[in-house]
């Protein structure tokens, strides 16, 4: 007899002793109560979750309609100029005479601990460019950036910056996402998910990345995560068509089309209402939605060719190398000028990642990169949206201050390492004091030492000029508040702050 046939035997022997009638048996009916109980406690677990029927976060319905703020914004708008790779500290907006003084002295040994490649470490190497100073705070910068010197009265720099790991994945999931994690979401996800867009006819977060390259994490800098899907970063093209199937394949009356969308509306909302809490279902209908409505808007957006020859001229569009990113730049202004909330640039996979060949790598990435930020900064200006607009700069570390030397140890051609400890950023416009420059590393620029600005800091700092408070924006998963800065304390930098 198997366990099953002798279970019940034994039951049934019992029940007929005790002369119970079966269904009101004390031990089916313990079995059925606790059963009963362990159901109800995980029924209520399950409508704490996201996919439940309850929704615990500040948010009562996901979508992209406009969301109240925390405190009165700054800011409308975020353009994020990311610098995939890491750019030189030292090399940009930090001079080091000491480092000057010192070039080619051995250093390798204080800094062993902190280089990821040690058998290409060499002695200390100077800055190849010449730093003068700018603006009427007599800011300084290198001479490989000579047209963002002359906007640098707008921007608020921050030379003590730094980041908790040195290589490329994880400082990257960090400084989109708050940690070193993949599948965390990034700051343009919180940002949509917290503001909504003003907009509803484009994304509230749009992605410009590179023809030539993606970052070396792929798409994950742009992800939501955790976050329902509506939040996640939406790529648009540069070249051709920025949207990819957007437009019908045939022609049709407006009346035809909007009675189509109103008929396929309603079956959505049927099949929606009868399946809550599905937030993949939820965002593929908005998408669909929202692509019926791009279609136009969309577009317009990305169509230059109303722009006077002077604008283009300012942005270097139409000549090299300086086209493509100029392009992006003014689709960017345009994006922002238009509604959209988080507008995010990316440059060729790790152009500024310069092991080797510090002096024409990094020159060149500041060739393809200075003149179209430079006109983006000027345009804001002239057209009045700079100061509803923060225009971030920056990567996901520095550079360390020793030379990175090739396989045969041709000096002339050295570069830097990862440095985690002393990265360089730089705000401008949405309520940031304009020609400013706060914090400092030490004398070779290996760390920051005076006022350190973690990259928590710097998150809170741009939510915060959104009218976001970074304690307040959360959302709520596995019984905790998740956050775009985790558990680490944040501080807003208020120095740099209007």
């Amino acid at each position: 007899m198997n366990y099953e046939s002798n279970y019940e035997s034994n039951y049934e022997s019992n029940h007929e002793s005790n002369h119970e009638p079966a269904s009101f048996s004390r031990r089916r009916w313990l079995t059925s109560t606790a059963a009963g109980l362990q159901a109800a406690a995980l029924t209520h677990l399950f409508s704490q979750d996201v996919y439940g029927l309850e929704t615990p976060t500040p948010r009562q319905v996901y979508d992209l309609r406009p969301q109240p703020t925390h405190h009165e914004p700054q800011a409308k708008s975020v353009i994020h100029l990311f610098m995939n790779g890491g750019p030189s500290q030292m090399d940009l907006f930090d001079p080091k005479p000491e480092l000057d003084k010192r070039h080619g002295q051995a250093y390798f040994s204080e800094l062993a601990s902190e280089v990821e490649s040690p058998t290409a470490a060499g002695a200390l190497m100077k800055c190849p460019y010449k730093f003068a100073q700018h603006g009427e705070a007599g800011q300084w910068v290198s001479g490989a950036l000579p047209h963002t010197a002359q906007m640098v009265d707008e921007l608020a720099i921050i030379k003590s910056m730094y980041t908790t790991n040195l290589t490329h994945e994880p400082a990257l999931f960090k400084i989109h996402g708050g940690q070193e994690l993949p599948g965390m979401p990034s700051i343009g996800s919180w940002i949509s998910y917290g503001l909504g867009t003003e907009n509803q006819n484009l994304p509230a977060y749009i992605v410009l990345d590179d023809p030539l390259g993606l970052p070396v994490n792929q798409t994950q800098s742009w992800q939501s995560g955790f976050l329902p899907p509506m939040y996640q970063g939406t790529r648009f093209r540069s070249t051709g068509e920025p949207v990819l199937n957007l437009k019908r394949e045939y022609a049709q009356a407006d009346e035809v089309t909007s009675l189509e969308r109103e008929l396929i509306a309603g079956l959505d909302r049927i099949h929606r209402d009868k399946r809550p809490g599905q937030l993949r279902l939820d965002a593929r209908m908005a998408s669909y939605e929202l692509a019926a409505r791009m279609q136009l808007e969309a577009t317009d957006a990305l169509d230059i060719s109303k722009e006077t020859q002077a604008t283009l001229d300012m942005y270097g569009i139409g000549k090299e190398p300086t086209d493509s990113y100029g392009r992006r730049c003014l689709y960017a202004r345009r994006l922002v000028e238009r509604g959209v909330r988080f507008v995010q640039l990316y440059i060729n996979f790790q152009i500024w990642d310069n092991h080797t060949g510090l002096t024409a790598g990094c020159k060149g990435a500041c060739d393809r990169t200075d003149l179209p930020i430079a006109g983006l900064i000027r345009d804001l200006k002239q057209r009045g949206l700079l100061d509803g607009t923060l225009v971030v700069w920056g990567g996901e570390f520095g550079r360390l201050p020793i030379a990175q030397l090739p396989a045969n140890k041709d000096t002339a051609n050295a570069g830097r390492d990862h440095n985690k400890n002393a990265m360089i950023t730089w705000m401008a416009g949405g309520g940031v004091k304009p020609g400013v420059s706060i914090g400092a590393t030490d004398e070779l620029g290996f760390a920051a030492v005076e006022d350190r600005i973690s990259v928590a800091d710097w998150h809170a700092t741009i939510l915060h000029q959104l009218g976001l408070h970074y304690e307040h924006l959360y959302f709520e998963r596995n019984g905790l508040k998740d956050r775009l800065t985790g558990v680490e304390e944040a501080h807003i930098i208020k120095s740099i702050l209007k």
